[in-house]
């Protein structure tokens, strides 16, 4: 199969993933449709083994659901703290292709060697969330993850500020 044909295959599985997601979070509580968000996308590819959606509240991030093998103890980050701190608090994606270099790094599971954080921001610009993805491999991120993962941000944030989920912050 060539380049271009591959490159058009995983664009409309892309696409189709996106759909899917759109459609998972049209009803139900907030809760429910994050729940469903973080399996379609932990689908995306093979090497995300563990993917949590972190919501902004009073200056940290809370984990709201994640697909994995376990629950990280990281269940509360500060904003500006480790990777997902920082991704925060800079909103831009992160991609960490070694852990084990990054002095940043906050670890959840000995057996994590890459990660991409990637914020989730309302219409008004500010971050309300993020999506962190764990990968037992190392440098498993390519630009096709942090695409198909910036664009599920962007259709998240406009899902939370449906939900009329909006930061709280203890600066107010």
């Amino acid at each position: 199969m060539s380049t271009r044909a591959i490159s058009t295959k995983q664009a409309v599985n892309d696409s189709q993933l996106l759909s899917e997601l759109r459609a998972a979070i049209e009803n139900g509580s907030l809760d429910e449709g994050l729940a469903r968000s973080v399996l379609i996308l932990k689908r995306v590819s093979e090497h995300y083994d563990w993917l949590g959606i972190y919501l902004v509240k009073d200056d940290n991030l809370v984990l709201a659901a994640y697909a994995g093998e376990g629950e990280t103890e990281h269940v509360r980050i500060p904003i500006g703290q480790g990777i997902c701190g920082l991704a925060a608090k800079q909103a831009e994606t992160i991609i960490v292709p070694d852990v084990n270099k990054d002095p940043r790094y906050l670890m959840c599971f000995p057996s994590t060697r890459s990660e991409i954080v990637v914020p989730i921001q309302g219409t008004s610009g500010g971050v309300i969330g993020e999506i962190d993805i764990d990968s037992n491999r190392l440098a498993a991120f390519t630009r096709r993850d942090q695409d198909i993962l910036e664009e599920a941000a962007m259709i998240l944030g406009k899902y939370l500020e449906t939900k009329r989920f909006s930061p709280v912050s203890s600066k107010t």
